[in-house]
């Protein structure tokens, strides 16, 4: 077994810095500023993450979001209905189609306000993709629907005033916008919105503290005024509000969320406490040590940040082929101008340069992507998964390696009784509870919470117990029902020489359980066992994974012996315990940086890091908000099972939309050197018309292809 354990020290916390939080103090900053900060580096509260900066949803503008789409969409369409029915196709008239004196004039002001309005989105979306020259599918589309609009106005002037007859693309002009502003509106449509998981981390504090003065009298203060070295009171129940020393009091903290420990952590004078845990029952002071960029959540924030901008780089599938039917497009354009106009006039080597650039840009290639993912996103809801990202499916289709937070992924992620045995007849389960829960109803530590948490779910009443006293490194002792009780670990039974029955203990140990015995008399009669009960589809889905050649590797914020108990018993060879966030994204970035294809699969704040910068995110629907945020997909169901559904989806949204791009990009391995007139020695040319119709026959393909998408259970 390969096993790794990788501890880390308050000092090894220290990260990238660059963003405020909300609710965090800093000297130069106020609260507006601080949030404002917060979302300059993030931009993904509408738009997809993990799309080209710039080039969200294709290229997008950042302020386009799916409302725009749609009132786009359906403002162009009727802009576009008298363009279609007034103007010819390629030249060609349809059946449908007429005009009326004055009504080249109607076609001509209706084409500007599309042009403008409708286009608007695509030229936006060409000049960041020219900027970061990256051409790609709105450069395509802007030279598109430009050259089809300065083209036919230049045709609108000859026709109009000089009476000539050149053909003009105002058709095509109108049905490429519509389609073009359809497919994106389909894809935003079907996939989920993220939500700014920034946003939801700077809201895991407080906004309001109770802070100490030196007088030593309590004050109720913002957040924002809070700096280091003040004194806090937190009560029971209260979030941590920054990073701290224990100066007062004892309690057990919360850390699951943040640091992904299963188990409440006991914290007393001098220990370190972290911004956004949940104190427990005690009231404790802390010395603050961390604010603002130096505060524990706003490092984990920026390594968020920083992890989306990174993933952000990654291309998809079509703007890589639409990037190369670009430079095609435009090389056979300028190549067919030149060679026309030696062999003709420079009427038709234009007319021939357009219709080049116009049939490069084909509407199906505009529909190729995006109805695809409207049919894979339908699917997946279905099966317990949620999209967020539209390139989730495309980038998970041949996966190396999945993994696996611990805590609330593999395991239900609370610290919970598992189970209790009685080894006499005298006593049944409920009694042994009771004798039990007598020691440990005053004890302040995580079993003590567990089982009295437990006792209270049963309904069962504890019995009375005296003189209880704690036994170092042992357990408890006192009287209960006249006799002396003790509650014992499994080191001190051996030392008294009692035999336990090891298939009665066997299961808890291969889950990585904490086991106590109930010693009556130094009689052994029972036992209680407590820890994070693994999830009963987790062994299924281990294997699985396995037997579809994916690596399953464990990362935890847990303990050593806990991690490896757990991975033993699911049989996973490799995993990481005692990690921190940046702990779990450096083993991350390591893998994709080597070419590793890596889902990661996490429900915790300390999770959101590695989510984002992983090839693919996947988020336990039942986690933090922080890391369904960070995430590409979630589990709506928290059935690690339906990863299974995904990876099998994901494969087959691949080879559909290689199936769609052949069908909506394909045609133009032909359609181009025809229309560029290679044949024209031998007098065949491309009829613009007959270019439209393949271009209508590949979009309806298209759409049909897509509609066949499914899986097999």
């Amino acid at each position: 077994m390969s096993k790794k354990s990788t501890g880390m020290n308050e000092k090894d916390h220290s990260m990238h810095t660059g963003h405020e939080m909300k609710g965090m103090n800093h000297t130069e900053h106020d609260k507006s500023s601080m949030e404002h900060s917060m979302h300059e580096g993030h931009d993904s509260s509408n738009m997809d993450h993990s799309m080209h900066e710039g080039h969200d949803m294709g290229g997008m503008d950042h302020s386009m979001h799916m409302g725009n789409f749609k009132q786009k969409f359906w403002l162009s369409l009727i802009l576009a209905i008298p363009i279609i029915v007034l103007s010819p196709m390629m030249g060609m008239e349809l059946p449908f189609q007429f005009s009326f004196p004055g009504s080249n004039w109607v076609v001509l002001v209706l084409a500007i306000i599309l042009f403008v309005y409708g286009g608007q989105p695509f030229l936006s979306g060409a000049k960041m993709e020219l900027k970061m020259k990256s051409p790609a599918m709105m450069t395509l589309i802007a030279m598109g629907i430009s050259v089809a609009f300065f083209y036919s106005l230049y045709s609108f002037i000859a026709n109009t005033f000089f009476h000539a007859h050149v053909m003009d693309f105002f058709w095509e002009l109108a049905t490429l916008i519509v389609i073009m502003l359809l497919g994106h509106w389909i894809e935003m449509n079907a996939v989920m919105n993220a939500s700014d998981a920034l946003q939801k981390l700077a809201e895991l504090l407080p906004d309001e503290v109770t802070r100490v003065k030196a007088d030593g009298t309590e004050e109720k203060v913002s957040l924002q005024a809070v700096h280091e070295n003040d004194h806090l009171i937190v009560r029971a129940g209260d979030k941590m509000p920054t990073d701290g020393l224990i100066e007062k009091g004892t309690s057990i903290v919360d850390e699951s969320a943040v640091t992904g420990e299963s188990r409440g952590v006991v914290k007393k004078v001098g220990d370190r406490v972290i911004g956004g845990s949940v104190n427990g029952e005690g009231t404790m002071t802390i010395l603050v040590t961390g604010t603002g960029e130096s505060g524990y959540l706003a490092q984990v924030m920026d390594m968020v940040r920083k992890a989306q901008a990174d993933k952000s780089k990654l291309e998809a599938l079509s703007d890589k082929v639409a990037k190369w039917l670009f430079y095609v497009a435009l090389f056979a354009g300028i190549l067919a101008f030149v060679a026309w106009l030696f062999v003709s006039d420079l009427p038709s080597a234009l007319e021939r340069m357009v219709t080049v650039f116009i049939i490069a840009c084909p509407h199906a290639l505009g529909l190729a992507i995006p109805l695809v993912v409207a049919r894979s996103t339908s699917i997946a809801a279905k099966n317990g998964l949620l999209l967020k990202n539209r390139n989730a499916l495309e980038n998970a289709h041949d996966l190396d390696m999945v993994l696996l937070d611990k805590t609330g992924t593999l395991t239900q992620g609370s610290f919970a009784v598992t189970g209790v045995e009685t080894f006499v007849t005298a006593l049944d389960k409920k009694t042994v509870l009771q004798y039990i829960g007598a020691l440990e109803n005053s004890a302040n530590h995580p079993i003590a919470t567990g089982i009295m948490n437990y006792m209270k779910e049963q309904k069962i009443t504890p019995f009375k117990a005296e003189n209880e006293k704690n036994i170092a490194g042992v357990g408890l002792k006192g009287q209960v029902e006249g006799q002396e009780v003790k509650i014992v670990n499994a080191k001190a039974l051996k030392d008294l020489g009692i035999e336990v029955d090891q298939a009665s203990i066997a299961h808890y140990q291969e889950q990585g359980n904490t086991i106590s015995y109930l010693l009556i008399k130094d009689q052994l009669v029972g036992l209680i066992a407590l820890g994070d009960q693994i999830k009963a589809e987790a062994k299924e889905f281990i294997t699985a994974l396995t037997a579809r050649g994916i690596e399953p590797v464990m990362l935890t914020g847990d303990n050593e012996e806990a991690a490896a108990n757990v991975a033993a018993y699911l049989g996973i060879k490799q995993y990481y315990a005692s990690l921190m966030p940046d702990d779990k994204e450096k083993i991350v970035a390591q893998l994709v940086n080597k070419g590793k294809r890596v889902a990661m699969v996490g429900d915790g704040i300390n999770d959101a890091p590695s989510l984002a910068r992983a090839t693919i995110g996947i988020a336990i629907g039942a986690g933090t908000d922080v890391a369904i945020d960070s995430a590409d997909v979630v589990l709506t169901n928290s059935n690690p099972l339906d990863i299974l559904h995904f990876i099998d989806l994901a494969k087959q949204t691949r080879i559909k939309m290689v199936q769609n791009l052949w069908w909506g990009a394909g045609y133009n391995i032909v359609a181009i050197p025809l229309a560029a007139g290679v044949l024209a020695p031998w007098g065949i040319i491309l009829n613009p018309a007959v270019g439209a119709a393949l271009m209508s026959l590949s979009t309806i393909i298209v759409a049909l292809n897509a509609m066949t998408l499914k899986i097999k259970k």
